[in-house]
């Protein structure tokens, strides 16, 4: 691991931002259509990577030995510490406001309720363990000589916690189904 984690580049900044400016361009252009593209398209990018690092790629870096798992861990960091938390942000807040459009913002909603439920799930393990672990993971890469075991440990349990989360985002698809029926 002989090469520092760059975390700030254009990538990074880029996966940080063009979600947020896709929101704030849908709710400045109070286009309807444009905010559901701006929730779909980062809700289901959210979901598919999460569908990706937990079941295709969490079993690919459990065939490797750590040092190899540690330098692939070491190359994900920077890109997902932005744009993670940035999909979870802007699908989350672009879905908050759909509800609002579509008159079922309500806490009388049993539907929005178990939504809003599983959701909070989400966020309390993207927000409360994986971006944690993300910055655990940053501060021990940009150390001289990283513990190569606590880097595969705390990368190993995002990817995960990833995975688990792919449980809830499906249930979640399903509520929003019947809630866009209703």
């Amino acid at each position: 691991m002989a090469s520092q984690v760059k975390l700030f580049s254009p990538t990074s900044l880029l996966t940080l931002l063009l979600p947020i400016v896709a929101l704030i361009g849908a709710l400045v252009s109070r286009s309807y259509l444009f905010l559901d593209y701006v929730h779909v398209i980062t809700g289901g990018t959210w979901t598919g990577i999460d569908l990706f690092m937990g079941v295709v790629f969490g079993r690919m870096l459990r065939s490797l030995d750590p040092r190899t798992r540690a330098e692939i861990i070491k190359r994900l960091v920077p890109m997902m510490l932005f744009l993670m938390p940035a999909l979870a942000s802007v699908a989350t807040t672009a879905g908050i406001y759909l509800a609002m459009d579509n008159g079922i913002l309500s806490l009388s909603n049993r539907l929005f309720l178990t939504a809003g439920a599983i959701v909070l799930v989400l966020i309390v393990q993207g927000f409360g363990l994986i971006l944690p672990n993300e910055i655990r993971l940053y501060m021990e890469l940009r150390k001289p000589n990283p513990d190569i075991n606590k880097v595969v440990r705390l990368g190993m349990r995002n990817i995960y916690i990833s995975g688990s989360q792919v449980i809830f985002q499906i249930a979640v698809i399903f509520v929003m189904a019947e809630l866009a029926v209703q």
